[in-house]
């Protein structure tokens, strides 16, 4: 049950939302002294822009919102800026806006107050627009929410170990299994690239593979790989303390695949689900791995270390391998991965690459369908060749300064068959400065569109 949304209400004040087009038309349907009122109080029809209307004795009757019904974060301006109470809109909202405006009322109402001692506001409430499917709303708010919320907590208290329970508290909402593998165990179990990353944080921030499992066995199979470095310092080539600020974010891949996670078994998709994440903390210590050494992976290839900044490929690789054993039928990985990515798309739009060209289209084609566009770059075969070592089967991180987010996914791919349907999203997870709906830091990036990928490609009859 979402806290600002409500069934229904006799006294729910009217929101009645217009553009510029139409605001001429609604105009003329008034009479003389609300248009005067209207035009008087500046009001055109650009989008953001709210009138209070008043009734026969001079009593508020409702307000007039300017909204651009393209723009999914529109609504979300909207519980920030009206007084407290019940509203709901006059317009019939097709099922798809629907959708969009209670989600976007809800998610204009987050903010991470874990750590402030003033009590929250008090936020207006929405009657539910009637076409509105409650269950795809609920779902989506709460797994943004958990996404944003895991991000947002600082390293300090979201170390491996915390992560690895907020998997296990997922788990035992929706009845899965959750296995992990820790600290000297990973070089029992051979993940020794995970092992390799983590073993220069302290004993309580040991590294560990979370391995969580649902669904029935005999379903296709779906696999969510998330990079869980809960932060990176830069290892030995240390980052300058601007880069590292904000490295708090850098479990931001995990935090996805839990959400999207959450997501598939609050919808009891038909799917065997597998959520693997490689935990750790890169650290620098006396045992910190250097630059210029070998290191081992689960697939037996070994990786010359060319930069220890690089490490969320190794871990991955490790993953990876992993989980392409079982032959899910779709292989997803997120990560926060390079700052490349962001130089080649900016901020708000996820790269992501694919060894399958219909899935890629259908990616896209999704994305721009749930107004979360998403933006294919290509797995460049040629630009393989920088990634040999002289003394190794690979190189983690080439010196090259250009092409630096497909040359990371290329190295991903060296741990993914062609014969398995793989996307890799290379994502910000973070918002560098706040909008409506979308408050600066922890942000679920390209989730809703995923989960409609997902639900067309495992539930079509």
């Amino acid at each position: 049950m979402l806290p600002y949304l409500i069934h229904a209400s006799e006294k729910a004040i009217p929101l009645t939302s217009l553009d510029k087009a139409r605001l001429p038309e609604w105009l003329a349907e008034q009479s003389l002294e609300v248009a005067s009122w209207v035009t008087a109080n500046g009001f055109t029809g650009e989008a953001g822009q709210i009138c209070p209307l008043p009734g026969p004795s001079g009593a508020l009757c409702g307000f007039l919102v300017a909204l651009d019904r393209e723009d999914p974060w529109a609504v979300s301006a909207l519980p920030g800026r009206l007084p407290a109470g019940v509203y709901g809109f006059t317009e019939t909202l097709a099922p798809r806006a629907a959708n969009q405006t209670a989600l976007g009322w809800m998610l204009g109402t987050y903010g991470f107050n874990r750590y402030k001692a003033k009590p929250e506001r008090v936020w207006p409430h929405l009657v539910w627009p009637a076409a509105a499917d409650r269950a795809w709303v609920e779902r989506t708010y709460e797994t943004t929410v958990l996404v944003r919320d895991l991000i947002n907590t600082p390293a300090a208290d979201l170390g491996p170990l915390e992560l690895a329970a907020a998997a296990k508290a997922l788990a035992a909402r929706h009845d899965a299994a959750v296995t992990l593998t820790v600290g000297e165990d990973l070089l029992t179990e051979n993940y020794p690239a995970i092992h390799a990353v983590g073993r220069a944080a302290s004993a309580a921030r040991q590294p560990r593979l979370i391995d969580l499992c649902w669904g029935d066995p005999q379903a296709p199979r779906l696999t969510l790989v998330g990079k869980g470095v809960c932060f990176d310092s830069g290892g030995l080539d240390l980052k300058p303390s601007s880069s590292m600020k904000t490295m708090k974010k850098d479990m931001g891949g995990a935090a996805h695949a839990l959400g999207l996670a959450a997501w598939v078994m609050a919808a009891q998709l038909p799917v065997r689900l597998r959520v693997l994440i490689p935990a750790v903390e890169n650290a620098v210590s006396a045992d910190a791995m250097r630059p210029l050494d070998v290191l081992s992976t689960r697939k037996g290839v070994t990786v010359e270390i060319g930069n220890t900044d690089a490490e969320g490929r190794l871990i991955l690789c490790d993953a990876l391998w992993e989980a392409v054993q079982e032959k899910p039928a779709l292989l997803i990985d997120l990560a926060t991965l390079t700052g490349a990515a962001r130089t080649a798309l900016g901020t708000d739009v996820p790269v992501f690459f694919s060894n399958d060209e219909a899935l890629a289209a259908d990616m896209t084609r999704v994305g721009l369908a749930e107004a979360e566009p998403v933006w294919r770059l290509p797995l460049h075969r040629p630009y393989r060749r920088l990634l040999d070592s002289k003394v190794a089967d690979l190189n983690s991180a080439p010196d090259s300064p250009y092409a630096g987010a497909i040359i990371a996914a290329l190295f991903l791919q060296e741990f993914v068959p062609n014969t398995i349907p793989w996307l890799h999203f290379d994502i910000m997870a973070w918002n560098t400065s706040a909008r409506p709906g979308r408050p600066e830091g922890g942000e679920a990036m390209g989730l809703k569109a995923l989960a409609a990928l997902i639900v067309e490609k495992f539930t079509k009859t």
